[in-house]
């Protein structure tokens, strides 16, 4: 069975944040990860880019229940129409959850993520009991 890196953040972005996702998605679909987001945009697609341009598997668990609002690198839609409900979802499918920066989404996704038992690494995102702090990128690697 496939392990599953999901892969969160903002719709918003600075420019450095979609680089640091890019560069996640792209890793983690190197290590053989499926790699799912939040589907639509911002970290999301640029984690998803980051993996279709490496060969990997894009899974978007989008919000509403229109695959049409999925971005253009996610491969399997999952249509919710759960709203922000849908963060659940995407982190009881994981094996293993980094966020890049974020909003409140993300602190909700990162909470219920450590509730339910996953491993969460955060890279410029919030700082928080039982997240791991990763300085770069690279550090990822040692997680995979």
């Amino acid at each position: 069975m496939n392990k599953v890196l999901a892969v969160i953040g903002g719709a918003n972005p600075g420019t450095q944040e979609q680089a640091v996702a890019y560069k996640v998605g792209r890793m983690a679909a190197q290590y053989g990860y499926v790699v799912a987001t939040g589907g639509l945009g911002g970290v999301m697609t640029a984690a998803s880019q980051g993996a279709h341009d490496a060969g990997g598997l894009v899974l978007g668990i989008i919000p509403s229940a229109d695959k049409a609002m999925a971005n253009p690198y996610v491969d399997i839609v999952i249509a919710t129409g759960m709203g922000h409900a849908r963060n659940i979802v995407l982190v009881q499918s994981a094996d293993l959850v980094v966020a890049v920066g974020g909003s409140y989404g993300t602190l909700s996704e990162m909470a219920i993520a450590l509730k339910t038992g996953r491993t969460v690494l955060g890279l410029g995102s919030w700082t928080i009991k039982g997240v791991t702090l990763l300085k770069d990128v690279t550090e990822l690697k040692d997680y995979l």
